[in-house]
C-alpha cells in the first residue's frame, strides 16, 4: 500500500515536470521595445560593433563590474581556504 501511494506519487510529480515544456513556448524570445532600441541606437551610441558587447559593458556597465567582484571575491575566497587547509596539514606532520 505504502510503496504503490510512493509510486503515485512519484508519477505525478514526474508528469508534471514534463507537462511543463509542453505549455511552454520555447524558441519564441518575447518582444519589447527595449530590444529595437538597442538594435537601431546600439553602435551609435556605444560604437561596438557587436551589440551583446555593447549591452553588457556599456549599457549595464556598472552591474557586470558588481559580478565580477562577486566572482573574484568567491576565488579569491576559496583560494585562502585550500591555503589554509594546506598549512594545516603541514602542522599536522610535524
Amino acid at each position: 500500500m505504502k510503496r504503490g501511494l510512493v509510486l503515485l506519487i512519484f508519477v505525478i510529480l514526474a508528469g508534471g515536470l514534463l507537462l511543463i515544456p509542453a505549455l511552454l513556448d520555447f524558441g519564441v524570445p518575447a518582444f519589447s521595445d527595449m530590444d529595437d532600441y538597442f538594435l537601431k541606437n546600439g553602435q551609435e551610441q556605444t560604437a561596438a560593433n557587436n551589440i551583446v558587447t555593447a549591452v553588457v559593458f556599456d549599457y549595464r556597465g556598472f552591474d557586470t563590474l558588481g559580478e565580477s567582484v562577486v566572482l573574484f571575491t568567491a576565488v579569491v575566497g576559496v583560494g585562502l581556504m585550500f591555503r589554509h587547509m594546506l598549512k594545516e596539514e603541514e602542522y599536522e606532520d610535524e
